[in-house]
């Protein structure tokens, strides 16, 4: 079952909530992200509710998602706005703003980006598939990321304010050299496991699939230019070397240590 109206309210409200990208590119795919969800999370929750669509269940699931998006947006945008040291490394990478009609390509494809990332919840709803087993295992994974992503944000900026020469390694960090980009994986394999007894017909399915592997595709990226810039600022130190040669970058206790 295609909900063509709900697709195009989901669509509309992630477009209002990261139009913030015409005034700073990056926030399209930062700050914008994580409103967004947040807002799609919402929407479909008031949808939901208005058609006599939700359960319990689903709705502590969009609750998780919207939870998740706004604490995102939210660390995202005073990290951006309210760290100087942050700011211009940031504007270092960025350059220069790309022309409007640049900005309203990545626009409409990110919308697109951010419904499909939640299909695994909105497509549940639609198709009116009773709470089961796969329900609850998404929202156990989703919240475990979400907490795994908040923590780690949290002790990389409490880390980094210490000693801001070097990077992160206490705490989650001592498990993997990523742990934010982890839980945000883990996040988003709890919002697709929530609809795996739920979608029906390529559509769907194409859908849900596409959102999942880019996400997770984008974080693999992510963690890559990550290594990419340490290995610039701190690839001299031997104790960065030390941590970066026995610490997985990604997944905990995978021996997967460089993706360069």
């Amino acid at each position: 079952m295609i909900n063509w109206a709900l697709l195009g309210i989901l669509f509309a409200t992630a477009l209002v909530c990261c139009a913030m990208g015409f005034k700073r590119f990056v926030w399209f795919m930062s700050v914008g992200y994580g409103y967004a969800v947040a807002g799609i999370a919402v929407a479909a929750l008031c949808y939901g509710a208005g058609m006599g669509m939700m359960n319990a269940p689903l709705a502590a699931a969009l609750l998780v998602c919207a939870a998740y998006g706004l604490r995102l947006g939210t660390f995202l945008l005073k990290r951006e706005t309210g760290n100087k040291a942050y700011k211009k490394l940031l504007d270092s990478k960025v350059g220069k703003e790309p022309p409007v009609f640049v900005k309203v390509v990545m626009w409409l494809c990110m919308g697109v980006i951010y419904v499909a990332q939640t299909a695994g919840l909105h497509f549940r709803m639609v198709n009116g598939t009773a709470a089961d087993a796969c329900l609850w295992a998404g929202i156990v994974i989703m919240a475990a990321g979400a907490v795994i992503e908040a923590l780690a944000d949290k002790q990389k900026s409490e880390q980094k304010s210490k000693n801001p020469n070097m990077v992160a390694t206490g705490g989650l960090f001592r498990f993997m050299r990523c742990p934010n980009y982890f839980g945000e994986i883990l996040f988003w394999t709890g919002v697709f496991v929530s609809g795996l007894t739920a979608y029906t017909g390529a559509f769907q399915w194409t859908v849900a699939v596409l959102g999942y592997v880019c996400i997770v595709a984008i974080m693999l990226i992510g963690a890559k230019n990550m290594e990419k810039g340490h290995i610039a600022r701190y690839g001299e130190k031997p104790e960065y070397r030390a941590y970066a040669e026995k610490t997985p970058i990604l997944f905990p206790f995978v021996p997967l240590y460089h993706l360069n």
